[in-house]
């Protein structure tokens, strides 16, 4: 008789999500499935909605990454209006989701993945938290820590009027321009977050590197996998959060597509199981073909690593540095280890620090030209950025009186959840055997596995299309199937 293992709830990531592992009769891992739960309903709420209010009404999805839906709807309003914001609004744009990237990676490395590193895969989870790494790291690093996330919040308010949900960015601009003197401080933050990044990632080196288990965690087979990945990229196929084309390369690192926003369901479609909310996004040109891995696979990656193996390089120098360093340790591109988004997302982090003093050093970030008024009937307009958690999706439909008509939203965890469905039924086929206890601290290492990509599932289970999808088995007694009937399932 075959056995379940549920890790109900999973720990340490933004929304809800369930982790079911089936073990076959000798104890060994069968399957596993990464199950959410939960369900929220934007993409319906949107509908009726003038498009201006859009960038305010999606980034309620989230409190935690509300800024990464504020820039991708604004971008889509922008080209639903058909037009083009002034340099300044764009830099002012940038600028702040400079800082929303300083801070979201730096509450993901410390606060949810540095536990499992600085205090240990399997600690007492009574250690196994902020709390122990501050302990392990030492109280002064945990100030810096708190300030520098304050710090980064500041910024946030005087971009984007609020901290938290912004309220800056408007069809063709910004409502809201930088003082000098707001641009000095602005400064001064940009400054420091470069130093606190550059020591974030010493903190990685002597904690990760240093240590041979860890290393060798990192590198192994357990947390593996051959996908495609995808990126924003700018001229020179560079990393770029806010702007660009979409770049794919294969499992290989070759090229395989390069395109506009606007051009993205000619290469990305989404698949749907019964036993989810989440939908599986896929490449089109490839193919689903289930669960699985491989170049004959459309499963796509995106987030930290996906970008840097997307990407030629970084754009600014210290993190080029630490990018051809990450490379040359893990042996060259693509790296397919999974647990080596860590190191990329402190990689991002000084590259969007570095970017944040390009921007307010700019003589063009204080010039009061920040918005370019609409005048064109709406039509249709895609936006795109690269959220923390990946490339994320805005695209609306609207009337002649701008009200959107058809919202569709795909975000950084929604691409990546056939991905981290591998990673988390590998991870649990590879740690869990027969004949051994699945301990605490061998579940919490399967958990790792999804860990590492940072979902916020709360922004990925956004659909509400009236009707969800529906299966129902009737069996007798002894288990005979005698009908199935099902509604929006494959």
């Amino acid at each position: 008789m075959s056995k379940r293992i549920s890790i109900d709830p999973i720990t340490r990531l933004e929304g809800h999500g369930k982790i079911q592992i089936f073990l076959d009769d000798d104890g060994s891992v069968g399957d596993a499935y990464f199950q959410i739960p939960e369900l929220r309903g934007f993409e319906r709420f949107c509908e009726g909605r003038p498009i201006e209010e859009l960038p305010r009404l999606t980034q309620r999805i989230c409190g935690v990454c509300p800024e990464a839906h504020h820039m991708a709807s604004a971008k889509a309003a922008d080209a639903t209006f058909q037009v083009d914001p002034p340099p300044t609004a764009k830099k002012l744009r940038e600028l702040l989701y400079s800082a929303f990237f300083v801070a979201d990676h730096a509450t993901h490395f410390y606060i949810l993945a540095a536990p499992d590193f600085v205090v240990g895969p399997k600690a007492d989870p009574a250690q196994r938290n902020i709390l122990g790494v501050i302990g392990a790291v030492g109280v002064e690093m945990g100030k810096q820590i708190i300030k520098m996330r304050a710090d980064a919040y500041e910024v946030l308010a005087i971009l984007g009027g609020k901290a938290v949900h912004p309220a800056c960015a408007l069809p063709g601009g910004q409502s809201k321009g930088l003082s000098e003197e707001e641009r000095q401080r602005v400064e001064a933050i940009s400054r420091q977050s470069v130093e606190f990044a550059k020591v974030s990632l010493q903190v990685f080196s002597n904690v990760v590197l240093g240590n041979k288990d860890y290393l060798d965690l990192v590198t192994g087979d357990v947390y593996r996998h051959e996908t495609y990945y995808m990126g924003l990229v700018d001229d020179n196929n560079n990393v770029n959060f806010y702007d660009g084309k979409l770049r794919v390369v294969d499992p290989t690192g070759n090229e395989f597509a390069k395109f506009e926003a606007a051009q993205y369901l000619d290469h990305v479609q989404e698949h749907v199981e019964p036993w989810t909310y989440l939908k599986f996004p896929y490449l089109k040109n490839v193919g689903w073909q289930g669960l699985v891995d491989g170049v004959g696979s459309g499963i796509f990656r995106v987030a930290p690593l996906a970008r840097l193996n997307a990407a030629d390089g970084m754009a600014t120098p210290l993190a080029q540095q630490e990018y051809e360093r990450m490379y040359e340790t893990l042996g060259g591109k693509p790296v397919h280890a999974t647990l080596a988004m860590h190191w990329a997302r402190l990689i991002e982090m000084l590259y969007a620090a570095e970017r944040m003093v390009e921007l307010a050093t700019d003589p063009e970030i204080t010039s009061d030209n920040i918005r370019t008024i609409p005048t064109q009937t709406p039509t249709e307009g895609v936006g795109v950025v690269e959220a923390p958690r990946g490339t994320l999706f805005h695209h609306y439909w609207a009337d002649e009186n701008g009200l959107a008509n058809k919202v569709n939203l795909i975000v950084g965890t929604c691409n990546n959840y056939g991905a981290i469905c591998l990673s988390v039924k590998k991870a649990a086929q590879s740690l869990i055997r027969p004949g051994q206890p699945a301990d605490e601290g061998l579940l919490n290492m399967v958990e790792m596995a999804f860990r590492a990509y940072d979902p916020c599932f709360g922004c990925a289970t956004h659909a509400l299309p009236g009707q969800m999808p529906l299966l129902i088995e009737i069996c007798e007694a002894d288990g005979k199937l005698v009908q199935r009937l099902s509604r929006g399932v494959e």
